[in-house]
């Protein structure tokens, strides 16, 4: 599996942590129950979803863990010494630790609004 591979996989399971599971705290925690049932008989399939959350957050850590281990080896790889191809291989490392770290703050965020806010509220 690749770096840009294991990115999109750690991503789009960290975006679905955040529909499946967060979407309904976060419309509870604001008040906007309502929109929130409008918005269940438009898209009825984030009940089903809901009640797969456990599942759907355990397949997002076990991608974000395998997408941190490709970027932990890639990041110390070497680089080819063309300049040209060299800096193409850093931006890419870059935007690719990027997105890693933004599909981890998703799945976190989405967690939290998953497990703890229910909790109170």
């Amino acid at each position: 599996m690749n770096d840009k591979t294991s990115n999109f996989f750690s991503l789009f399971a960290s975006s679905s942590t955040l529909i499946c599971c967060a979407l309904p705290a976060i419309f509870v925690a604001l008040g906007a129950g309502a929109s929130f049932a409008s918005l269940i008989t438009t898209f009825p399939f984030l009940i089903v979803l809901s009640q797969y959350k456990t599942y759907i957050t355990l397949f997002a850590v076990v991608m974000i863990i395998i997408a941190g281990y490709v970027n932990y080896k890639t990041y110390h790889m070497p680089c080819p010494a063309d300049p040209e191809l060299g800096r193409a291989c850093e931006q890419t490392r870059k935007r690719s630790r990027y997105i890693y770290y933004v599909s981890v703050g998703i799945f976190i965020f989405a967690s939290i609004f998953t497990y703890i806010v229910p909790r109170f509220i």
